[in-house]
């Protein structure tokens, strides 16, 4: 069955949306996203998605589009026409169409972005069975551009990193910069030595997860103490446990690292712990 998507002010079969060929999205990789969970038909963390949308398009100068106030409205009423019990909302906005193809953007205040919502349907989400087993990453280089606090569509590289995960037999990739740990591909990273859970501070080169934040949040009110700062892989492969945080993935162990297994070499108490809390947590909040 053929999804209905949201473009641009219509609710439309997936068959039928367009978007312009000149759209600078397609041309330059000059949008921005966010992704929402959605867990017993109900969004997860939406408000916080929806500030760092609205950051995001700040820093770009990209104008809000018109229906930026009903974005609730909009994710809500996909998730009833698609019947998602459990999957994923992603949005886009992008700078628009305005013309020809040219590396200056016009102004924002007379270019119409474009708005596409769809939704993901993904059975099992918040039970997922890799959770109990924990998943392998590699190191790579982190050769992103330096503002990786936005959100943006610009995604070659971490697409590249997967695959150079799955060349390796491994799941996922953190990327290193300078000898630390920024990020993984679409996630954000963590070790706990000694219960102490550690993750990279905020900045430029790391994008502001939004289940990051109330991850944390989580760990915080459950007395764990949490210190934000870079790690290195060595630290790493020395840590008690690893794991990662995104809007699909929750809280996942992280069991090997580079070959080389973390800790016991299976999920630690931590991370699971961190998981179920957050997703209690979560679904109490859900809109």
């Amino acid at each position: 069955m053929s999804r209905t998507v949201y473009l641009n002010g219509e609710y439309l079969p997936e068959t039928e949306a367009k978007v312009s060929i000149f759209d600078r999205a397609f041309l330059m990789a000059d949008g921005v996203y966010e992704v929402t969970s959605v867990l017993g038909g109900k969004l997860i963390d939406f408000a916080g998605h929806a500030r760092r949308l609205e950051r995001s398009l700040a820093e770009l100068d990209i104008k809000k589009p018109a229906a930026f106030g009903d974005l609730l409205e909009i994710h809500r009423k996909l998730v009833d026409l698609n019947d998602i019990s459990e999957g994923l909302i992603y949005l886009q906005v992008t700078r628009g169409a305005p013309g020809d193809r040219d590396f200056a953007f016009p102004d924002p205040e007379t270019t119409e972005p474009t708005l596409v919502l769809f939704t993901q349907n993904k059975p099992g989400l918040s039970d997922n069975p890799v959770a109990k087993k924990g998943i392998k990453v590699i190191s790579i280089d982190d050769i992103r551009w330096g503002r990786r606090d936005i959100k943006t569509v610009q995604l070659l590289y971490p697409s590249m990193g997967k695959m150079m995960a799955r060349k390796a037999g491994a799941d996922d990739a953190w990327m290193v910069e300078d000898g630390f740990v920024t990020e993984g591909t679409s996630n954000n990273a963590y070790i706990v030595k000694d219960g102490k859970i550690i993750t990279r501070n905020l900045g430029t080169d790391i994008l502001h997860g939004i289940t990051r934040a109330a991850v944390l949040a989580c760990a915080r009110e459950a007395q764990m103490a949490v210190e934000e700062r870079p790690f290195s892989i060595d630290e790493a492969r020395e840590a008690d446990e690893a794991f990662l945080t995104s809007a699909s993935a929750f809280v996942m162990p992280v069991v090997e690292i580079d070959g080389a297994s973390v800790g016991t070499g299976t999920p630690g108490p931590v991370a699971g712990r961190l998981r179920e809390i957050y997703l209690a947590e979560s679904l109490k909040a859900a809109l």
